[in-house]
């Protein structure tokens, strides 16, 4: 269980309080010592002032008559003095400087008391001059009294005054309380606005709190929400964790702005490229390095982070470790080619200062591919056509020219004739297919969902009479409800014209495999493979060319155009994915491509 903390206004306000409690206390426990003090003082100078008179009245009688005055005569003097003052009950008592008692008007038998010298107040006046004892009980009368003394030197003598501590003298020395319920009602109003204050802080620091979970959480907010903080230094500070909450946020609503421009860059860049930290591990990519990586691997690469462990890429984890060794923190830069499957793969590393990494695999064969098919398409398409219209144009000027050519032979001619003007509208609909698909991708918009489960078990029935008089099997690991957005036919040509150039050239009893390698959010991975006789290095690179074969007379004789791949090709390339082929490892032909989904 979480213990629960007060909050911070609770917090000050306790400690505050406390504070200001033990403040008030001593300031009023002062007080009242202070008060009470004053009033034994102020009773005490009463006192000497009585003691300083009744030491005037036996030296001025000493000096009259020549000796001291009698009991009589100062009773008569004490009697006047309470009589004017306004004192009762004061007791005189006048001591020798050895602590002889030698007058007493409460007590007309001083010679039975005892010595007074050790006497709290006597003690005092004779250290002091002066001194008072509160409360003190005489032993003499067996009473409390407030007794003042005072020591006359000159004379030798002490004169003591005292008055009974009774009920009303307590009385009087008690100090007035109301002081002290004016200083707690003070206290006690400081309490409540302190409260109120705290209070009304821990509301603004409430507030400043819920702010910053939310923006935590990157929760939305109402405008009030930080536009109701107070007008002082606390207002201010909270106005610029606002403003500073709000920098951020437009910083980083800029920053995923960039970096969906980048992963757009990345969707539309000719080059494979992977972004990696200082752990080897992959930050960002695109779809192409993952294709480039499979044609340099024997075996399908599952992550980018396998890129790294080829035997190709050994160059390149090599300078990334010496990399990693050095001091030098700057940008480095290295590259090198790789030559495999008939395909030439220039590679670039550029590590960060940071120990982040870029690798980027770019197919620098393509560019003169695809200037050498420029310059060939004419001709093929030239030469494609001639080799039908001469056929169809020799059979036609034979039996135009035989008149006596027997119905049997005129008959194969025409029929002839007839094959190959199939072929040559076969392949006027194949140079359709590839010119709307170079040059008016835009007309082919009726995109939908297409399963390509359901595709590929069509074509599985369609093709299994061929399959069986060639003694093949096709082995289908599409998943059930695998599907693509996209253009049903041209998805559908795809695979029927990959399945058809298989059955025509992968040879007897051979296996053709259809999978999806991998699954991405927005792309897949596929492999087309047979395990037949394959095909020559030199004849991989151009397998996708128009009119391109590797055994044309075969190719011919088997009613081939030469445009099958190259439709799969711009077929792949309109639904924005790539394509390529490789030998497979124990033989046969493997074509991989992505489609996006």
């Amino acid at each position: 269980m979480k213990k629960r903390h007060l909050s911070f206004s609770w917090q000050l306000f306790l400690m505050v309080a406390t504070l200001f409690l033990a403040f008030a206390t001593c300031f009023i426990f002062f007080q009242y010592s202070r008060e009470k003090e004053y009033k034994i003082d102020l009773l005490n100078t009463r006192l000497q002032d009585f003691n300083n008179e009744m030491y005037l009245f036996v030296r001025d009688a000493r000096q009259n008559t020549g000796h001291s005055p009698s009991s009589k005569e100062l009773t008569r003097y004490t009697n006047e003095y309470i009589s004017t003052h306004g004192l009762n009950n004061l007791r005189v008592t006048l001591i020798s400087g050895n602590g002889t008692v030698l007058y007493d008007n409460f007590d007309a038998n001083v010679h039975s008391m005892q010595n007074h010298l050790n006497r709290t107040e006597v003690q005092l006046a004779l250290k002091y001059g002066s001194g008072y004892a509160i409360n003190r009980t005489s032993h003499t009368l067996a009473s409390n009294f407030f007794y003042s003394a005072t020591c006359f030197k000159a004379d030798n003598m002490f004169i003591r005054s005292a008055l009974p501590y009774d009920v009303s003298l307590s009385k009087a020395l008690h100090v007035d309380s109301l002081f002290i319920y004016f200083a707690i009602i003070i206290s006690l109003l400081l309490y409540l606005l302190f409260f109120k204050y705290t209070q009304r802080m821990g509301q603004y620091i409430t507030q400043l709190r819920h702010f910053v979970q939310k923006a935590d959480k990157d929760e939305p907010f109402e405008p009030e929400e930080i536009t109701t903080f107070p007008d002082n230094e606390l207002g201010e500070i909270s106005q610029h964790i606002v403003q500073i909450y709000k920098n951020l946020k437009t910083t980083k609503e800029e920053l995923t702005l960039e970096r969906e421009k980048l992963i757009t860059h990345l969707g539309l860049s000719h080059e494979g490229l992977c972004i990696y930290d200082h752990n080897y591990k992959r930050i960002l990519s695109n779809p192409l390095f993952a294709q480039y990586s499979n044609l340099i691997a024997d075996n399908p690469v599952s992550t980018d982070e396998a890129t790294l462990q080829l035997p190709e890429m050994q160059p390149v984890t090599r300078f990334l470790r010496e990399t990693d060794n050095t001091t030098d923190h700057t940008e480095r830069k290295f590259c090198t080619e790789i030559e495999k499957n008939g395909k030439i793969f220039a590679v670039e590393c550029v590590t960060f200062h940071d120990g982040s990494f870029e690798l980027s695999i770019t197919d620098i064969t393509q560019t003169e591919e695809q200037a050498r098919l420029k310059r060939q398409i004419t001709q093929n398409i030239a030469h494609e056509l001639k080799t039908p219209v001469s056929s169809i144009q020799g059979y036609l000027e034979t039996i135009n020219n035989s008149d006596n050519m027997n119905e049997d032979t005129r008959q194969q001619f025409l029929s002839r004739c007839y094959a190959q003007s199939n072929r040559l509208a076969n392949l006027l609909r194949d140079i359709t297919v590839l010119t709307r698909m170079d040059e008016a991708s835009q007309m082919i918009d009726n995109t939908e969902e297409v399963d390509l489960t359901l595709i590929m078990q069509n074509i599985q029935r369609e093709t299994a009479l061929q399959l069986e008089e060639k003694k093949m099997r096709m082995n289908n690991l599409l998943r059930n409800g695998l599907t693509v957005k996209g253009n049903s036919s041209l998805i559908y040509s795809i695979f029927r014209n990959l399945t058809d150039n298989a059955i025509a050239y992968a040879g007897e009893g051979s296996t053709i495999t259809i999978r999806c390698y991998r699954e991405e959010d927005n792309l897949l991975y596929f492999s087309f493979a047979d395990n037949g006789v394959g095909v020559g290095t030199e004849h991989l690179s151009r397998l996708f060319e128009r009119f391109y074969r590797v055994d044309k007379g075969r190719s011919r004789k088997m009613g081939g155009t030469g445009l099958g791949l190259a439709i799969v090709k711009n077929a792949v390339l309109f639904h924005g994915g790539n394509i390529s082929a490789k030998n497979v490892q124990d033989g046969g032909l493997e074509i991989m491509f992505t489609l996006h989904r």
